[in-house]
């Protein structure tokens, strides 16, 4: 069970059934266009307010069940719905969409990322900026028994196991600035193509991964700021195989506030 990357062809071989989301800002949607018969949910309506990292629950920048319930409803989406998301920024803000389902219960297996995004779509395939008419559903929320949530203290664990490589998914200047001891740098922009805009080849994403210690044998915990890169990250790697993959939703928003360690290069 696992979320994955979908082509072009195979959204549009989908038709209705399937249902598509864009979370880009209702401005672009509205202005620039967008995938036929995709809803609008843009990406702040569904982030947490900043104080949101330090919650005892570990429910980070996530959204209130209950607002997460209420988009899904207006989205015309039932827990059955296949979903596939999209931005225009590689994926990454449409994969926070999908990481925020599946914690909230979707089944993975009918979560789907866009692979490439609305600017590389919309050079072979028809937009438009026709809103689609959808029925309300009553969206439930459902938690799963268990997620690839961790806490701060697993997360420092994980730094001294042998079995296990800590991630930051940042940029080269953050992770110099300050990281979590223990953590290997992999900016999530190195496993996207720039020319497909996509992910890249299965072969040479393995090679990026491999390069940075991160190989499919061993368990994977991800962070970065505020959970939002670590999701295209955590994508990627359940898409490529990796069955361990651990998910840091408090980021370093949460370690920084309680006073934990950093190192610099």
């Amino acid at each position: 069970m696992m979320t994955d990357f979908v082509s072009a062809e195979w959204v549009s071989s989908r038709g209705d059934d399937l249902r598509v989301v864009d979370v880009r800002d209702a401005w672009e949607y509205d202005g620039l266009g967008h995938l036929p018969g995709a809803v609008n949910v843009p990406f702040d309506s569904f982030r947490a307010d900043e104080h949101g990292a330090e919650s005892d629950a570990g429910d980070g920048m996530l959204p209130d069940e209950g607002d997460w319930a209420e988009l899904l409803s207006e989205a015309g989406i039932t827990p059955e719905s296949d979903i596939v998301a999209y931005d225009d920024h590689h994926g990454v803000f449409a994969a926070r969409f999908l990481v925020t389902a599946e914690l909230f219960g979707h089944d993975p297996d009918r979560l789907h990322l866009l692979d490439g995004d609305f600017s590389s779509w919309q050079l072979e395939r028809e937009t438009t900026s026709e809103t689609p008419t959808v029925e309300p559903t009553d969206y439930e929320v459902t938690r799963p028994d268990s997620t690839p949530l961790v806490g701060p203290d697993a997360v420092a664990d994980a730094a001294d196991d042998p079995d296990a490589v800590l991630v930051d998914t940042r940029e080269d200047e953050e992770y110099d600035a300050g990281h979590i001891p223990g953590a290997v740098l992999l900016d999530w922009r190195n496993l996207v193509d720039n020319e497909t805009r996509g992910l890249l080849p299965q072969d040479e994403a393995l090679s990026v991964l491999e390069a940075a210690g991160i190989v499919p044998g061993k368990r994977v915990v991800l962070y970065c700021n505020t959970a939002r890169r670590i999701s295209h990250t955590y994508v990627v790697l359940r898409h490529l195989g990796f069955e361990q993959v651990d998910f840091y939703e408090g980021s370093l928003t949460e370690w920084e506030a309680q006073g934990r360690p950093l190192e610099t290069n």
